[in-house]
């Protein structure tokens, strides 16, 4: 019988030593190990397959020959006698083989086993993330005059890992480093080095020389909840909060749970995902209870200030909170609909915005509702380039909860006076046409005078496209190198904003939702149109 067991050789060289070497790295030998695990797994599930089909095949012969005639009884004896000790040998042959997959199944689950009581884990796994970025920012302030980078340059790291101590618990963390070529971006302009460090942005600024936590968290998944056919997770720690859903595809990467239209800053918290596609029968249908602490009233220990509630000239910042949730009715893998809403309180605008010393005061708090409709390749079958055609549309809308002695977004307007805005957003990310593995996307987006984002940490240098008060329009260029290893991205952005305050604060000071015109007050200080042409290398393993 044919025994495709080459596996066995391989896995005797890889096992030999428990030494690590720049050739055969741990998460190599664990990736290895498993995929050789899976496969003989797969090997013997066929020995016994064709073995029961080889048991049933002659209990039928059997039965099919006791209704011959008597006569033939004799003949019939001799033939069944012959076939049982030629089955017999089949049997022997195969319970060897399978004898054999079950050894070197074990010996690799023992290998396995021994590596994981070296490492103090199971399956520990590093990965890397390294992007070399250079881009051309170019600004067109409201009373006509012009700011410009020609070439700022980028160092962007992210060092993932991952331990799996159980079926059911994990736990994530990443780590990052970004900072700009030849200097700290903060030591150029005193009055805005208190954000460059803002919690919210603190991995996404390209600031210091500075290794940070970007996410750390633990997980634990489980395919019951209280009994029920209730898949569902819960985690808690510094969130995968940013690159969400939409933004995502531009950016090449995995999407995280946030849809990036309404939210895309990292904070800390807490999530729980409950699948209730088996309990109704929908695709894919889940909800996800998600909260977080986005800012902190918090101060070392022995500290000679106080917490306290007062505004931070006096002292203290305000603890801004924020709890939500995530509910998606259907998505059968090519069409999905997606909701959000989530409510932030104590958001805070910035004291005397353009002198030192720089503080917040809390103005009140703000309700966000998002939907959107992805199709994940365009009808069925009606050609090879529609099929690997993404397409999504998805509306957005904020409402201000001022406190009632506090203005938001509009310094015209009555204390505790609320404020709607609106943005929709459209995109397409489609096959290459003059490359076997590019992708191409374009996107357009448009915010009302009063559309409030909270999207600081979106990839884009000029500020979020997706938080602007007006237009914003967007092409770019993935090109895969190596594999999925090693690649390039060519992005064009362009904003013209409509209205100030896209990327201030929330109240009526640094968010304060002006018509941008050349006669405003300040005008020098306004941005009125920006864009970015980009280009990176990114390694990733």
């Amino acid at each position: 019988m044919n025994k495709p067991l080459l596996l066995s050789l391989v896995t005797a060289a890889l096992l030999g030593t428990t030494s690590l070497s720049a050739d055969n790295t741990m998460y190599d030998r664990f990736q290895q190990m498993e995929l050789q695990m899976k496969q003989m797994k797969q090997e013997l599930d066929a020995l016994k397959a064709e073995k029961a089909a080889s048991a049933e095949s002659a209990d039928a012969e059997e039965a099919d020959d006791e209704a011959d005639d008597e006569a033939d009884e004799d003949e019939e004896k001799v033939a069944v006698a012959s076939k049982e000790s030629a089955d017999d040998e089949a049997d022997d042959e195969d319970e060897d083989d399978e004898e054999s997959i079950e050894d070197k199944v074990e010996e690799l689950q023992e290998n396995v086993a021994e590596l994981n009581k070296n490492t103090n884990s199971n399956h520990l796994k590093f990965g890397v993330d390294y992007r070399f970025a250079i881009e051309n920012l170019d600004y067109k302030m409201a009373d006509g005059s012009k700011a410009k980078n020609d070439a700022f340059m980028t160092n962007r790291f992210w060092m993932n890992m991952s331990w799996a101590a159980t079926e059911n618990l994990s736990f994530h963390g990443q780590l990052a480093y970004n900072k700009a070529f030849g200097a700290r971006s903060g030591a150029s302009n005193p009055a805005n080095a208190s954000f460059e460090t803002f919690d919210w942005v603190s991995n996404e600024n390209a600031y210091d020389d500075k290794l940070r936590v970007r996410s750390v968290y633990f997980l634990y998944k489980d395919d019951e909840f209280a009994g029920a056919d209730i898949p569902w997770t819960f985690s808690i720690g510094r969130r995968p909060s940013t690159n969400g859903h939409l933004i995502n595809l531009r950016d090449d990467d995995h999407a995280s749970s946030p849809m990036g239209h309404s939210i895309n800053v990292e904070f800390d918290g807490l999530s729980a995902k409950f699948g209730l596609e088996s309990l109704t029968g929908v695709d894919g249908m889940y909800v996800k209870f998600c909260a977080g602490r986005g800012m902190s009233n918090a101060a070392p220990k022995f500290t000679s200030t106080p917490y306290s509630s007062v505004d931070s000239s006096q002292g203290a910042n305000p603890n801004i909170d924020l709890a939500g949730l995530i509910f998606v009715p259907y998505d059968n893998g090519q069409y999905s609909i997606n909701t959000q809403y989530y409510y932030a309180n104590n958001l805070i605008d910035a004291v005397n915005p353009q002198n030192q010393p720089q503080g917040f005061t809390t103005v009140g708090g703000m309700h966000s509702i998002t939907a959107n409709f992805i199709a994940n390749g365009i009808g069925d079958g009606l050609s090879d380039f529609l099929d690997d055609t993404i397409f999504f549309v998805s509306g957005a809308m904020s409402i201000t909860d001022p406190k009632k002695d506090q203005k938001m977004l509009d310094a015209t307007a009555q204390d505790g006076e609320s404020k709607t805005g609106y943005s929709y957003w459209v995109g397409t990310q489609f096959p290459s046409l003059i490359s076997e593995e590019g992708r191409w996307g374009l996107e357009y987006n448009h915010g009302t005078q009063y559309w409030r984002s909270i999207t600081y940490a979106e990839d884009t240098n000029i500020g979020s496209k997706v938080a602007a008060r007006g237009d914003a329009y967007e092409a770019y260029f993935t090109e895969p190198l190596v594999d999925d290893i090693f690649s390039l991205q060519i992005r064009y952005t362009y904003i013209d904003y409509k209205y100030a305050g896209s990327n201030g604060f929330f109240g009526a000071t640094s968010g304060d939702a002006s018509e941008i015109s050349s006669t405003m007050p300040g005008a020098a200080n306004y941005v009125d149109k920006a864009q970015d042409i980009r280009f990176y290398l990114r390694y990733r393993y």
